[in-house]
């Protein structure tokens, strides 16, 4: 016999399925030229099903940058500040990395012209994106007994700048900005300002 699926779990299942496929519409299309009813159908659905659990587009592109949120928030706490584990985050981040940059741009620019409301979704997806690298950074330095040489929130905001530019450059020309060149920017940022807090601590 085939286990029956319980209800919220099934719910679950469906509103994933739903997010997915508004990603991948709004990346192709923009949010204005993908319907409730294109959305349903990519997922699989129905618009019943959608609006079971979303009470329109706007109640999605916010769960969409939840989501999205989470799930970045989750990769950058794990990191541990060493190299390797740099190296392996930008290089599983680089994949599909237009397609996110595409989608990202598309929910600031509906955000900006149409849905005020939803930048408080952006600002808070901005804000756990540092805070995460905040928390690497802090056991950066902490691994070296130092103290940072500007406050932790400052530099993480630099970190988190500099991959945003370096990841539209990539989108741009894949080729210059690889994500080997983030890297060794990122790490040369570090090496800087732990440079910068022994001197200071000398």
């Amino acid at each position: 016999m085939s286990r029956r699926i319980p209800r919220a779990e099934s719910q679950a299942r469906t509103r994933a399925r739903l997010l997915t496929a508004a990603a991948e519409l709004f990346a192709e299309r923009g949010v204005n030229g993908a319907s409730v009813e294109q959305i349903a159908e990519r997922a699989g659905y129905t618009r019943g099903a959608f609006y079971g659990n979303f009470t329109g587009k706007p109640a999605l592109v916010a769960a969409l940058l939840e989501h999205r949120t989470e799930h970045e928030y989750a990769e950058v706490s794990a990191l541990t500040g060493d190299a390797d584990s740099l190296r392996a985050w930008h290089r599983d981040r680089s994949t599909g990395a237009a397609d996110w940059l595409a989608l990202r741009l598309e929910l600031l620019r509906y955000a900006v012209r149409e849905q005020p409301e939803i930048l408080d979704h952006l600002r808070a997806r901005e804000s756990y994106a540092r805070q995460a690298h905040a928390g690497w950074l802090t056991r950066l330095f902490a691994d070296e007994g130092l103290e940072p040489p500007a406050e932790i929130t400052e530099l993480a905001l630099i970190v988190h700048a500099l991959e945003d530019g370096l990841l539209i450059q990539r989108t741009i020309d894949p080729d210059t900005a690889s994500p080997e060149a983030t890297l060794a920017a990122v790490e040369l940022l570090a090496r800087s300002w732990l440079a910068l807090a022994r001197n200071a601590r000398a």
